[in-house]
């Protein structure tokens, strides 16, 4: 079972580039339960930046550069299949 509607999407981040930023996404329920990852732009964010961790559904930049900014989109997946959420706009100045 993978539900429709995250339980928390994500929200629109604003934040001077150097701060850290924090895109938060509870994913809807399921069985089992889903696992978390995230787009960036339509493309599978990689945690193998060092500057990029996810945890528990959010997606935390250390330090934001320029290049960060953009559309995040949250993606919930389990055996079922994969749902995304609505997506959220990462804006660094």
């Amino acid at each position: 079972v993978l539900r429709d509607d995250f339980r928390q999407p994500p929200g629109d981040v604003v934040v001077a580039a150097g701060e850290p930023a924090v895109l938060e996404c509870v994913p809807p329920r399921g069985h089992p339960e889903p696992s978390v990852s995230w787009k960036k732009n339509g493309v599978r964010v990689s945690d193998k930046d060092e500057r990029l961790t996810i945890r528990g559904g959010k997606l935390m930049v250390a330090s934001t550069h320029k290049s960060d900014a953009g559309v995040y989109v949250c993606v919930a997946s389990n055996v079922v299949g994969e749902r995304d959420s609505e997506p959220a706009e990462l804006v660094v100045f």
